[in-house]
């Protein structure tokens, strides 16, 4: 579900014209249904409701501040991997006690200003970086709890390069290793072995990959409970998948009636990490057609948004449904929706049928909500898009379009070529 929809033939992000929210933020621009964040988050609370978890919205799918103080007025923690989520997930006002930190390359400072965040807990991807927590923790007289992130060895089902779960990855420690750790427990007494994570991969749109890893982490807590060790935390990761094009994804209700009876069976307490299944459908690139080009073999139509602002067709081939902003009876064809960077990647779709338009048309490419701006970049010299977020019949431009000046800041000619 989302709140992008016609009437009276204009596209409308719940009760506001797409066509006026461009007119003051100019074009490209992304553009968020506060509704639609709310209506998922709470979908997954509902369903999940008998376990009571901690729901940590994954900040690397939407990092915008207005969607994160909307989450976490929700009662949402976050899902970091890096020290600038954990400074922007704390500008929210957010408890630091509602923070997990995956990443398979934490810095000594990025542990650190962790610890004295006080978050959650880290979910450690290896020994080295266990080591390095403990160290880091003995020095500043303080015992954070830690979380070993179990690789499964689990196909997740889902594009190759957003997979996480099996040993080719570079995700997570093998069950072989993670017992040897949480049986020498007392080797780092400067942390506190909490409990278990796994994170198998993204946009997951069946349970059985799910099914297979909790499986696998079930058991391995019966061994370790054979062993002595006695846990606190389950965190169970993200990856739930949404409609992109004609994909057949587990509703939340789903994904919780296959797993509730299992989580219970745990006495854990349960962490998840939803990120595009909250923010995927809440967010659209809206463009401006600048050019129709017809080359006699192929039709383009050319737009002012290119895979600087939404890489993700560029690099996993993804799609993304794009619909006219003014509904238009023009007839479709064949045609190509790129834009405007200097190589042939940079296209929307390919040889799809869409209306003939015309200069100055706006499109909405859907479904941008996650993995859209956080991804974006400075390619061939361009600023990001300004980002709008809107509520019922009112609208804000939340994060500005970046100007020239602010693409060369901290820029500088060394004197020696004065």
């Amino acid at each position: 579900m989302h709140d992008f929809k016609y009437k009276n033939g204009e596209l409308y992000c719940e009760d506001v014209k797409v066509r006026d929210a461009a007119a003051k933020a100019g074009t490209p621009f992304y553009l968020y249904s506060h509704h639609t964040l709310v209506d998922h988050f709470t979908k997954i609370k509902t369903a999940f409701a008998p376990v009571s978890p901690l729901i940590c919205f994954a900040m690397k799918s939407n990092d915008n501040l207005a969607v994160l103080k909307t989450l976490k007025d929700l009662g949402a923690g976050f899902d970091i991997v890096s020290g600038g989520e954990l400074k922007k997930a704390l500008r929210t006002g957010v408890d630091a006690g509602k923070i997990v930190f995956a990443s398979v390359g934490k810095t000594e400072e990025e542990i650190v200003d962790a610890i004295r965040s006080g978050i959650l807990l880290f979910n450690v991807e290896s020994l080295p970086e266990l080591e390095e927590i403990n160290r880091l923790a003995g020095a500043l007289n303080t015992r954070p709890r830690v979380a070993l992130r179990i690789n499964p060895d689990v196909e997740a089902l889902t594009h190759v390069k957003i997979t996480t779960g099996t040993l080719k990855n570079k995700f997570g420690i093998d069950l072989k290793t993670a017992r040897k750790i949480l049986r020498a427990a007392n080797r780092y007494p400067h942390v506190s072995l909490s409990g278990l994570h796994i994170h198998i991969g993204s946009q997951i749109t069946t349970r059985a990959p799910f099914i297979r890893a909790l499986t696998k982490v079930i058991a391995f807590l019966d061994v370790l409970k054979k062993d002595g060790v006695r846990l606190e935390y389950l965190d169970i990761g993200g990856g739930m998948g949404i409609i992109y094009k004609d994909e057949k994804p587990q509703t939340a209700q789903d994904f919780a009636a296959a797993v509730l009876s299992r989580l219970r069976k745990t006495g854990l307490k349960i962490i998840m990490e939803p990120g595009r299944f909250i923010a995927g459908n809440a967010g659209i690139l809206v463009a401006r057609v600048l050019y129709l080009k017809d080359n006699s073999f192929k039709k383009f139509l050319i737009v002012d948004a290119g895979m600087n602002d939404l890489i993700r067709p560029a690099l996993y081939d993804a799609y993304h449904e794009i619909v006219p902003v003014v509904e238009t009876k023009a007839r479709k064809t064949k045609m190509d929706i790129v834009g405007p960077i200097c190589e042939s990647g940079d296209f929307f779709a390919k040889d799809r049928q869409f209306p003939i338009l015309k200069n100055g048309d706006l499109v909405a490419i859907m479904s941008a909500g996650a993995y859209g701006y956080v991804m974006a970049s400075n390619y061939n010299m361009r600023g990001r898009p300004p980002e709008v977020m809107v509520k019922g019949n009112c609208f804000e431009i939340t994060k500005d379009r970046e100007t020239f000046e602010d693409l060369i800041r901290g820029e500088t000619i060394p004197a020696f070529l004065q």
